[in-house]
């Protein structure tokens, strides 16, 4: 579809060692008619395999941050309409057809996709991670991304409308990469706390880990997804325990 059919669209993603993810990411949204790839100094094939799928390639030296890497992304688009995906997510075939439908009647100048994660192999329905509605689709000139290290979020000058359809994260294969984020969100997440003028200390470490696990497996209703969604529960603890315990470690350290 890519080409001559192709949507008024500009697909853009931020890369870093993302041979596993990219050419299943950059496939799902071939409909585009420019797909831009920023990358930040991968040393996998990444880079190879996107420019073999036909996408524009640009490296960058340095790390500003996913906010700001993810404007330097925006900035390359010349079509009218974005749509920011990350390496791995995967655009479904129902979402490209109202995507193509929204760009042919647009209503609104942004809209917010329904994302549905998958943890460990399974797609989670609960746990507060569904429907977790993200503004990726807008209308070039309207949005920025915040200048968040982690966790940046695009910010647009008016309401975003909804799409029903959903966008596939594939978030957590293994437990390896659970533990992984974990411990590099929660080093991002005290740094975050620490410019803010945030306090940690172990008793409120310990006191939010268990109000983490209560609030995604009962409140959120983790336990209907599963044994899955047990451990879910567990994880999101794990990280709120560590990100509070860093924090009050580097305030023990600025002492």
């Amino acid at each position: 579809m890519h080409g001559l059919s192709s949507a008024p669209l500009a697909a853009i993603l931020i890369t870093r060692n993302e041979e596993a993810n990219i050419a299943a990411c950059l496939g799902s949204v071939d409909f585009a008619a420019e797909r831009i790839v920023v990358d930040s100094g991968s040393t996998d094939r990444t880079r190879e395999i996107a420019e073999a799928a036909g996408a524009k390639v640009v490296t960058t030296q340095d790390w500003p941050g996913f906010g700001a890497q993810k404007n330097r992304a925006l900035e390359l688009a010349t079509q009218p309409w974005v749509l920011s995906i990350d390496a791995d997510e995967r655009v479904t075939p129902a979402l490209r057809e109202e995507i193509l439908a929204v760009l042919h009647a647009p209503t609104a100048d942004a809209y917010d996709i329904p994302r549905r994660s998958s943890y460990c192999g399974q797609y989670m329905a609960h746990s507060g991670w569904y429907p977790d509605y993200v503004t990726r689709l807008f209308r070039r000139g309207t949005a920025r991304f915040s200048d968040d290290v982690v966790h940046e979020r695009l910010v647009a000058q008016s309401a975003p409308a909804r799409l029903r359809n959903d966008l596939l994260h594939e978030s957590f294969p293994d437990l390896e990469s659970v533990l992984g984020k974990l411990d590099r969100y929660s080093t991002a997440g005290a740094q975050r706390m620490l410019q803010q003028g945030k306090r940690g200390s172990l008793g409120r470490a310990v006191a939010s880990g268990v109000w983490a696990f209560i609030r995604t497996y009962l409140l959120q209703l983790g336990f209907l997804d599963g044994r899955r969604g047990f451990m879910l529960a567990v994880s999101n603890a794990e990280g709120t325990y560590y990100r509070y315990l860093k924090l009050w470690l580097l305030q023990q350290r600025g002492r």
